[in-house]
């Protein structure tokens, strides 16, 4: 039954905090050096060493390591230490772990961080005149307008592969081979035996070494391959069952968008990197994928956290 499934397409809600913490994110990817000390929402990047009674410990030490003032990725006494700090200055920060911190290295201790900053960055302020230069629109609001458009364009996007992948899920989970074609199985164990070789060859192993490392039997090994022979000529079997042609307008657009996703220069080159059954697989997926959609009864709506608002605009 694999026509007139129900299916939802719940596209994420896009709020205005969404689109305030994507702008202050693409502010904060053009900030700039400034020459005086570091203040919250400043991008520092610095250099620190972590002793325990004079001694260094793992972990405790780390070179050009890159933080946000304020937004609590750190210790708040170690964002606190760094603040009016200015490029290449050395400071002392002690901190006093409590007992029942989670790392056993610190916990209870007292550890002093040598500081040194290496650079520190300031976002813009957000202003017409900033978004005239670095953006093309000429005001906040349209910038706006464009941020909110963007998110909602890439919510769209991403329910979309959700509901994709629940298209093939259910078709998958609700489809019973009566028989497996035992040359397709053959081939498809074959095909995992090869792609396991070579795993085996880049850790200078032999097969049977290399399944004897994974701690599993030859018998456990020999049903791995038989399970994915079967969830390989499955997939398959169902892909086949529409008669769907890899030719059609179509499947040559999906393919066509393969290879741009997948960064190839043509098709050519990406059936000579990963083979014309890959590359046909995955259009045929696809190809059915698209195909389920267009024949399912598909529910839109807005996804509101957990919840999905039924009658939300």
């Amino acid at each position: 039954e694999y026509k007139g499934l129900t299916l939802d397409n719940a596209v994420d809600a896009i709020t205005d905090e969404d689109v305030q913490a994507q702008i202050e994110q693409n502010l904060q990817d053009k900030a700039e050096p400034v020459s005086e000390g570091a203040q919250a929402g400043d991008l520092v990047t610095i250099n620190y060493v972590g002793t325990i009674d004079g001694k260094t410990f793992d972990g405790g030490t780390a070179n050009n390591y890159d933080f946000i003032v304020g937004n609590g990725q750190i210790f708040e006494e170690f964002e606190n230490g760094v603040l009016d700090m200015k490029k290449g200055e050395t400071k002392e920060i002690t901190i006093d772990f409590a007992s029942d911190y989670g790392d056993d290295t610190v916990a209870g201790k007292e550890v002093v961080y040598k500081v040194t900053v290496q650079n520190v960055r300031r976002a813009p302020e957000l202003t017409d005149e900033w978004v005239t230069k670095n953006t093309d629109y000429t005001t906040v609001d349209e910038y706006k307008d464009s941020v909110y458009n963007k998110l909602e364009e890439d919510a769209k996007a991403s329910a979309q592969e959700v509901l994709k992948n629940t298209a093939w899920t259910t078709l998958l989970e609700n489809s019973e081979v009566k028989e497996y074609p035992q040359d397709d199985i053959d081939k498809a164990v074959d095909e995992f035996k090869k792609n396991m070789e070579l795993y085996a060859k880049q850790a200078d192993m032999t097969l049977d070494e290399f399944v004897e490392s994974q701690g599993i039997s030859q018998d456990d090994f020999d049903e791995q391959c038989q399970q994915y022979a079967q969830g390989k000529v499955k997939q398959n079997l169902i892909m086949d069952t529409e008669g769907l042609s890899l030719d059609d307008k179509e499947s040559l657009k999906i393919q066509n968008d393969l290879v741009e996703q997948m960064g190839a220069s043509d098709l050519a080159e990406l059936v000579d990197t990963y083979g014309q059954d890959y590359v046909d697989e995955s259009v045929g997926l696809l190809r059915v994928e698209d195909f389920i959609i267009s024949n399912a009864n598909v529910s839109e709506k807005v996804a509101l956290g957990d919840a999905v608002g039924e009658d939300a605009e």
